[in-house]
């Protein structure tokens, strides 16, 4: 059923009759309240809440569909992206909707978007309690008393994790599902009590609505030095986007999704999610700082069943345990959630080969080139079944959740770019000394003094040498980093097996690109590596 005015506040017309308890838009305390009350979470000793997310401790990507429907199936990138029949989805709309007969709802009335010109005004109606506070933290919150009254959404997500689909009747692979229907505004989640595919939903619609108005959707961070110049930050979960954006010495627009319009970039979300295993107050302060307090939603952390305090160097869980918090728990937060236009862009991998520089400056080619590839190392626990870092390429740093083709992403990018002038950096937030098993995790001190000496153009001046196969300009000289971290063949014991791993990531990064060459200019295809 498509999403109408009518009674603003009945959830009859998005075909939920006979519901019990309906809970609109409470406020945390309230959730907590509520979760505690239905078992659903405890409070930890310094006042988050904690909750397990069952089974699934990350995202169910082979589990996600999206409607094939007439309005947009001829603009959608299939392969990637599973068709599910619209006969399939009304079975699947209406099995959702009879499950949730007689259950209490918890419902948000939020945004995703945090500049007015763009946002999407969405409603997130939930089963559990603590899934509406992850929602309430993460989506954007109407805190105008009259504007929430009359909220009417444009979108609607409907999350019943205890509901399961039937495959043969409903099209699904499993029974758990994550269906987007774009022409009926809808997203279905069921089978899965991961609180992160309600965030991740509205992200893959905002792919598809905001670049068919020339704004870039982008699968990354943002955030402003003292001089109002904006960086932004790609990259996969575990990379470091987060963790690099998060600086007390400048202001976090975001840590994951954005917007980049005709005026800046803006946040999608009111809140982050950040990776917490094995965090630590002395590196990354501001974040650890939200997961010792109320307001905070933990999942998957481990804590003393006795004193309730956390232990986040526990991952019997999941590696992947997380903290979903308002953007304002970080003291430095851009209040608008809005930039101006970036001076910086950085694409952070975390490459499990242990070959490429830690730091590479790359022409505007280069820069769409390495965008479209979107190199790094999946990181354990982010995905079902996962359980050490596995090589991937996932276009546009952000493949599951791109609903348009990548060059579309890629070439709006790179216009961006040269119109703007901005600088591009490759980061490798990964492996050094060796591949992963034998070499070392770059130190997260050395990363940041290479950002920051991008930022603050302290490698503008230096000297660079080309890097004779993955083609990428590497500096030679770096503050407050050694020469010989510069250079990745220095740091191994054995430099002809640094080679013969060089080599094997080049083939891996030719043979991933042939199927976007015919999509882009021939300077793009040759800025890539050469063997």
């Amino acid at each position: 059923m498509s999403i109408e005015v009518g009674q603003l506040r009945d959830l009859r017309q998005h075909g939920i009759d006979h519901a019990g308890q309906i809970r609109w838009n409470l406020p945390a305390a309230a959730l907590y309240e509520e979760a505690v009350r239905r078992n659903e979470g405890v409070i930890a000793a310094a006042g988050p809440l904690v909750c397990r997310t069952g089974q699934y401790t990350g995202r169910s990507p082979n589990d996600k569909f999206i409607v094939h429907e007439p309005s947009s199936a001829s603009k959608i990138w299939w392969g990637p992206n599973q068709p599910l029949d619209e006969t399939k989805f009304e079975a699947l709309h209406g099995h959702v909707l009879k499950y949730l007969e007689g259950k209490d709802l918890y419902v948000q009335d939020c945004y995703g978007g945090a500049a007015p010109d763009y946002r999407l005004p969405i409603r997130v109606i939930t089963e559990y309690a603590w899934h509406s506070l992850f929602a309430r933290n993460l989506f954007i919150e109407e805190r105008d008393p009259a504007r929430l009254a009359a909220h009417r959404p444009e979108f609607l997500v409907i999350d019943a994790p205890g509901c399961r689909a039937n495959p043969a009747e409903h099209g699904t692979r499993t029974e758990t599902f994550i269906v987007l229907n774009l022409a009926k505004r809808v997203v279905l989640i069921g089978g899965t009590q991961y609180a992160g595919e309600i965030k991740k939903s509205i992200f893959t619609v905002l792919n598809y609505l905001l670049p068919l108005r020339d704004v870039l959707s982008m699968h990354c961070s943002a955030n402003i030095g003292p001089d109002g110049d904006v960086a932004l930050f790609f990259g996969l979960s575990g990379t470091g986007k987060t963790t690099l954006s998060s600086s007390p010495d400048r202001m976090l627009i975001g840590d994951d999704e954005h917007g980049w319009s005709d005026h800046g970039v803006f946040n999608f979300e009111g809140g982050c999610y950040a990776k917490t295993i094995r965090l630590s107050a002395e590196a990354e302060p501001e974040i650890y700082s939200t997961t010792q307090r109320f307001g905070t939603v933990l999942e998957n952390v481990v804590f003393d069943p006795a004193t309730r305090e956390l232990n986040l160097d526990d991952d019997s869980f999941t590696e992947n345990t997380r903290a979903a918090y308002p953007l304002d728990f970080i003291a430095n937060a851009v209040p608008d959630g809005q930039g101006g236009h970036p001076s910086n862009i950085v694409l952070l991998t975390a490459d499990a080969f242990g070959v490429l520089p830690p730091i590479a400056r790359l022409t505007p080619e280069s820069a769409r080139y390495h965008f479209i590839s979107g190199y790094t190392a999946k990181v354990a626990g982010t995905e079902r079944g996962l359980t050490e870092p596995s090589a991937t390429f996932s276009t546009c740093f952000g493949a599951p959740f791109l609903p348009l083709p990548p060059t579309v992403y890629s070439k709006m990018l790179g216009e961006r770019i040269v119109r703007h002038n901005a600088s591009v950096w490759l980061v490798n937030t990964g492996w050094t000394g060796g591949a992963y098993g034998t070499g070392r995790r770059m130190k997260i001190a050395y990363t940041r003094a290479m950002v920051r000496a991008a930022l603050s153009g302290k490698l503008d001046g230096v000297h660079y040498q080309l890097d004779p196969i993955f083609n990428v300009e590497v500096p030679t000289s770096c503050p407050d980093v050694p020469a010989e971290v510069l250079r990745p063949r220095n740091t191994w014991a054995k430099p002809e097996e640094y080679d013969a791993q060089a080599r094997k990531l080049a083939t891996m990064f030719i043979e991933n690109f042939k199927k976007f060459e015919k999509d882009v200019p021939a300077e793009v295809r040759a800025a890539g590596p050469t063997i």
